[in-house]
């Protein structure tokens, strides 16, 4: 840190589910900032007969490609595979779901978008045949299998974890919300965004919005937010430079 840090004295409130929140919490605490978590989602993994047939048949190889659109899906897939079992080939969306596949598989995917979205990564999956299994959040949007499919490929979707959404924010965020002390605020996922709009009720100040990528930031304008920043690249690393351009005239 440096005295002429943008984020240095800064309150940002990180609405990442807790578990997921350290490495971003670090690098702001890094910089001098006060990182506030809230929470706005919590992930839940799936207990379904279909999940569990998909994951056999992954197994088994019945799978050309697996799609790995988040880090949540490669913490399902190694709470029930060993990671020998990914019998098929890997395409991850971005590179910190990379990196998680890389770290439990001790390999690399197959395929990495150059813009971690799911419709770079739809944009970018090459023409074939085969079944291919699409493990995501009940939440996840529509479109990628359809994209897939028009390739040529047979997409499976199954849900791997669900969304859940609290009633309220901590004590402690309601009532930093409420005074005006809150300087910016951090979504990573369009979830995140409506867990926030469903639990905030009386947020005042000017908060900086910064957004992990374009389909957040969308999902924010559509709830009134309006959006200082958007990372780029889409990782934990752009979205502190985004942070960063955000607060530098705050």
């Amino acid at each position: 840190m440096t005295p002429r840090d943008p984020l240095a004295g800064k309150v940002v409130l990180v609405t990442r589910p807790r578990d997921q929140s350290a490495s971003l919490v670090g690098e702001l605490e890094r910089r001098g900032a006060t990182a506030m978590v809230a929470p706005t989602i919590e992930v839940v993994p799936v207990r379904s007969a279909e999940l569990t047939k998909a994951v056999q048949d992954l197994a088994a190889g019945a799978f050309a490609w697996i799609t790995l659109t988040s880090r949540v899906t490669v913490d399902v897939l190694a709470s029930r595979l060993e990671s020998g079992d990914v019998r098929a080939r890997v395409a991850a969306v971005g590179e910190g779901t990379a990196a998680a596949f890389r770290r439990w598989a001790g390999r690399d995917p197959d395929l990495v978008p150059k813009t971690f979205t799911t419709a770079a990564l739809a944009h970018a999956f090459p023409r074939g045949h085969g079944r291919v299994l699409c493990a995501r959040a009940d939440v996840a949007p529509e479109g990628f299998e359809e994209a897939l499919a028009a390739k040529g490929w047979t997409p499976l979707r199954v849900d791997a974890y669900r969304t859940k959404m609290p009633e309220w924010l901590p004590i402690g965020a309601r009532e930093a919300l409420a005074r005006g002390t809150i300087d910016a605020i951090t979504f990573t996922s369009a979830s995140s965004v409506r867990g926030f709009a469903n639990a905030a009720t009386d947020v005042r100040g000017d908060p900086k919005v910064v957004c992990i990528g374009p389909v957040t930031a969308r999902e924010a304008r559509a709830h009134g937010l309006e959006v200082a920043a958007v990372a780029e690249p889409h990782t934990m690393e752009g979205l502190i430079a985004a942070l960063e351009r955000a607060l530098a005239g705050a």
